[in-house]
């Protein structure tokens, strides 16, 4: 309830008070006055009009307050996110450095199993110990093929994925021409050969794979 509408309830109640109560049986001393009465229902009228602007003016001031803290509240949401954000970004700026780094590392083990793949002895130098060396060799390379493949696996746990190439139409998305080639059977534009593997963290590029393409 307002206060004025507190006001004119409190005068209606006391309108109806003087109407229906009997002065008759009180002398002149007893009898109320009426003046003094209505002065300071003039006056309590007046405080409580105060009271109800301070009141207005106090609400006033906390309606204030509470919009400063809700924009101090959305400006520090607001940094907080950006702060977040980039702090996301520096975090996959340096797993993004460091998985070119493991790529680097998985490019010369790849070199060093197909260099192993690839070897024999000369007979003429080891003819003597041709079964140790090949046996020395082909154990060695067996080991590069399991570390490899455990390499490849760390990769895709990281969410790091090879680019496939050989015998796909050229992608200047994922891909970069290094050489040309022409093979007549096959369709122009076609990648022949993968001079350089490229790869896929998540949904965006790596590196680019480097290819050699068809060209007629």
């Amino acid at each position: 309830m307002s206060t004025e509408n507190s006001e004119e309830a409190l005068l209606a109640d006391l309108q109806r008070y003087l109407r229906e109560s009997d002065f008759a049986h009180l002398t002149d001393s007893d009898q109320p006055d009426l003046t003094a009465m209505f002065s300071d229902l003039a006056g309590l009228k007046i405080e409580v009009k105060a009271e109800s602007r301070q009141f207005k003016a106090t609400l006033d001031t906390l309606a204030a307050a509470v919009d400063a803290l809700k924009s101090d509240n959305q400006a520090l949401a607001e940094q907080l996110n950006a702060a977040t954000e980039n702090l996301q970004r520096q975090c996959r700026e340096r797993e993004r450095a460091l998985l070119l780094e493991w790529v680097d590392i998985y490019d010369r083990l790849s070199e060093g199993y197909k260099t192993l793949q690839n070897y024999s002895p000369v007979d003429a130098l080891f003819n003597h110990s041709k079964k140790q060396d090949v046996r020395f060799i082909e154990a060695y390379a067996k080991g590069q093929e399991i570390t490899l493949k455990r390499f490849e696996q760390m990769l895709q746990r990281r969410r790091v994925f090879a680019i496939a190439c050989v015998g796909k139409p050229f992608d200047a998305h994922t891909m970069t021409t290094l050489d040309i080639g022409h093979d007549p059977q096959l369709a122009n534009g076609v990648v022949l050969e993968e001079l350089r593997r490229g790869f896929l963290f998540e949904d965006q590029v790596l590196r680019l794979a480097e290819v050699k393409v068809n060209k007629i």
